[in-house]
């Protein structure tokens, strides 16, 4: 799930995902796609989130990353581009 709030000129972007029960962190090009940049947060509901804030005006890349290296896609993202690596990254527009 992706939830979109904007807030001072820019939108706050929530990514929440049912807990796999293990680490699980949202990369993408807005954090160079860092898995130490922006983790999710295991909540009491059974789910991880985490929420970040971009500037409007643009098409983001990301991907979620699990711990032990598996890459996983939102189905809630806005679309999905190839990526050059023989898989896609999903597309999120704010």
């Amino acid at each position: 799930m992706i939830r979109r709030e904007r807030r001072n000129g820019r939108v706050k972007l929530t990514f929440a995902v049912p807990d796999p029960g293990r680490a699980v962190s949202v990369v993408g090009d807005w954090n160079g796609w860092d898995p130490l940049a922006h983790p999710l947060r295991k909540r009491s509901n059974g789910t991880r989130s985490v929420a970040i804030e971009l500037a409007p005006g643009r098409t983001y890349r990301f991907r979620y990353l699990l711990e032990g290296g598996e890459w996983a896609d939102d189905p809630a993202a806005d679309a999905f581009e190839a990526n050059g690596y023989g898989t896609v990254d999903s597309l999120v527009s704010v």
